[in-house]
């Protein structure tokens, strides 16, 4: 306004406008100030812009700051929401309700993940949704019920072969979506899933739908990717729990049932029985025969291995007749379980059952599977279960007790010869409970020093001279008298007592016999007779055992004779060859006892070191009139000749007897008519008697 006013009164001025000078003057103070002005007109232009883009930079901030919360707060809200759920299903759920809810979506859905007997994944939907409105969605879920049978294709098959989040842009043109028509129709154009991952396993697949066509969202994507590796979590710590219930209630050799569960299953058998007369059920407690001869003398791994094997044809028993088509006259035994309950002892409940005889036939199944020869660390071995059966009828309270009479009748099965199945009565709980009592004082007997041996005479048949003896064991008892072996020796092997029972009968024997042969030298030493059992056997170091009692007690090694019978030499037929073949590097002489009774192969016969065959009495007892007796006794003298081994007949009672046998060129006897078992000062009598007497008259 000032410079325009300037100019005005300049311009009316005669006086200015005749002076070019100030003409030149005016007009470039006039070009300075349009300059300034278009120069300040710029600058405010430039400010303006600026503040614009720092505007607009500052609401796109706020804009991605808002939408990081708002993902932050989804992530936070499923990660508080999957802590809290009792199980996968409980925080896919929540997940869905969570995500629907940022999203706006008004349909979401999930599918597990199973894997067939191949291991190949395959989607199947669940019963995890979540509908914004149930009625106008309820055609498009029944739509993926039914699409489940085929979940491999569309978006989640897609999902699951890609392990990655996809997105369908708009349903109604994509080729590979089988579900495109009832979408439509419920009013949903676009989808996206996400896979739930655990490492890179695909374990859950999560669905959501939109109304309208929706451009893919790299952003959201993103995000769901995060949610599937966070739900995968619950999904690992889901398993790590199951895993750890599987553990507290099943064996960790062979997978089957525990002890633990075994009762509490039983415990809701015994309840459902005690409500309902007419429901019954049966207990088989199973132990393997001869496991601890294997254990012992192949080695644990080889053990365990025969334990997982046998565990595995034992739960085939109890499914439906073992795989046959099955007769539907016979009561049911479908809800069979097998479980171990340690060791080599095994029980199976059978549900349904009320007759014995309905048990006893899957016992005689077990039987038939186990006979089937095991491959074990190269050995092939046989083997069978003794199996004791109790039934619901005879009326229980509490787990414990019906399996305590199984077990009961198991004993009792296994000390009728092994590989028997035994139905419990009241009369066996009794002999039960006196069976424990002795066992308790055979410990004590060991302790206080109450076992001790007599000393059977062998003789030449010839002559009658005493050539040696055989240690028989015997028990003291200081209230019941002499106790027969027969009497306490199964309890000694059931308990384990039998290894250092055997130690001492040995290291007893060979200190007496050493007596003996220093008090009556002879050119021929006296031999001692020993037996072995299958826990001796079985000892890693029963070679050196021997040697070591040998030497401690200076008796020869030939001296020795070991004995063991056909059915102990069975057990393990490798293992016992080259055990034998280890006593008689040592010197020692090897017999086997009762031989006729057992397998008397003569292709194993000739396998094993044997020196001497002992005949069984049963073929000895009245010899004289028994002709298929006779023709027995001559061929195995025969074949004992032939294969330079010596002969005992044992048993001999009669002079008729004993002069069959000299008949048949037998060489020894050890029986009655000879001489009984005597204690150690009536047998050292028994030789000096003989030594002042002569040979011939035998002492009885």
């Amino acid at each position: 306004m000032y410079a325009a006013c300037m100019m005005a009164t300049v311009g009316a001025c005669r006086i200015c406008g005749s002076n070019p000078f100030l003409l030149d003057v005016m007009d470039t103070v006039n070009r300075s100030l349009d300059g300034e002005i278009a120069r300040l007109k710029r600058r405010f232009e430039r400010e303006r812009q600026a503040r614009l883009e720092a505007e607009a930079i500052a609401e796109h901030g706020l804009r991605e700051l808002y939408q990081r919360q708002q993902e932050i707060a989804l992530l936070e809200s499923i990660a508080a929401a999957s802590n809290q759920a009792v199980g996968i299903d409980d925080a896919l759920e929540l997940a869905l309700q969570q995500i629907c809810h940022y999203t706006q979506w008004p349909v979401g859905h999930a599918f597990h993940v199973d894997r067939d007997g191949d291991g190949k994944p395959a989607s199947v939907s669940s019963r995890v949704w979540h509908l914004a409105d149930g009625s106008r969605f309820a055609a498009f879920k029944d739509a993926t019920l039914v699409f489940g049978e085929a979940a491999d294709f569309g978006l989640p098959g897609r999902v699951l072969r890609s392990g990655a989040p996809a997105w369908v842009r708009d349903i109604g043109v994509d080729a590979d979506f089988p579900r495109a028509m009832s979408a439509q129709i419920a009013g949903l154009h676009s989808a996206f899933g996400f896979p739930v991952l655990v490492g890179t396993e695909v374990v859950a697949i999560l669905e959501f739908f939109a109304a309208q066509v929706t451009e893919p969202d790299a952003v959201l994507l993103r995000v769901m990717a995060q949610v599937g590796t966070q739900l995968g979590r619950v999904v690992e710590r889901q398993r790590a729990n199951d895993r750890l219930m599987f553990d507290a209630f099943h064996d960790a050799l062979t997978g089957l049932p525990n002890r633990a569960l075994l009762f509490e299953r039983l415990q809701l058998v015994l309840d459902h029985s005690q409500h309902s007369r007419d429901y019954g059920f049966a207990v088989l407690f199973l132990d393997l025969d001869r496991f601890k001869a294997v254990n012992d003398s192949l080695g644990h791994l080889a053990g365990d291995a025969l334990i997982v094997e046998s565990a595995r044809r034992l739960a085939g028993c109890v499914r439906r007749d073992g795989g046959r088509k099955r007769d539907d006259s016979l009561p049911s035994y479908d809800e069979g379980i097998v479980a171990r309950l340690g060791g080599d002892e095994f029980t199976v409940l059978l549900e349904g059952v009320r007759e014995a005889s309905a048990a006893l036939r899957v016992a005689a199944r077990v039987q038939r599977a186990l006979a089937v020869p095991f491959m074990v660390a190269g050995h092939k071995l046989v083997t069978s279960a003794s199996i004791g059966i109790a039934l619901s009828t005879t009326g229980y309270r509490a787990a414990e007790d019906i399996l305590r009479d199984a077990d009961i009748a198991m004993y009792r099965a296994k000390a009728n010869g092994r590989g028997g199945c035994e139905v419990f009565d009241h009369v066996m709980g009794a002999q039960a409970g006196a069976a424990l009592q002795l066992e308790a004082e055979l410990r004590e007997a060991i302790a206080n020093g109450e076992l001790m041996l007599a000393y059977q005479p062998i003789v030449l048949l010839r002559d009658g001279t005493i050539c040696g003896f055989e240690a028989l064991l015997r028990w003291r008892h200081p209230a019941r008298g002499v106790i027969a072996p027969s009497t306490f020796l199964p309890v000694a092997e059931e308990t384990g007592l039998i290894r250092p029972i055997g130690r001492w009968v040995l290291a007893e024997a060979c200190r007496q016999i050493r007596l003996w042969q220093n008090e009556f030298p002879r050119e021929s030493p006296l031999s001692i007779s020993v037996n072995m059992s299958a826990s001796q056997l079985s000892e890693g170091d029963f070679v050196d055992h021997v040697e070591q009692v040998l030497k401690a007690t200076g008796v020869p090694p030939a001296s020795l004779k070991l004995e063991l019978t056909e059915s102990t030499a069975m057990v393990d037929t490798e293992r016992t060859v080259a055990l034998l073949h280890g006593l008689r590097a040592l010197g020692v002489q090897i017999s086997l006892d009762d031989f006729g009774t057992g397998y008397s192969s003569l292709s194993y016969l000739r396998r094993l070191p044997i020196d001497t065959l002992k005949i069984d009495r049963s073929f000895v007892s009245g010899l004289e009139a028994n002709p298929d007796n006779r023709h027995i006794l001559e061929t195995i003298t025969m074949l004992a000749r032939a294969l330079g081994m010596d002969v005992v007949a044992e048993g001999p009672e009669t002079a008729g007897e004993v002069a069959s046998l000299a008949e048949l060129e037998c060489g020894y006897a050890q029986g009655y008519y000879f001489f009984r078992p005597l204690e150690p000062a009536a047998a050292a009598a028994a030789l000096l008697a003989q030594n002042h007497r002569g040979p011939g008259t035998p002492l009885r």
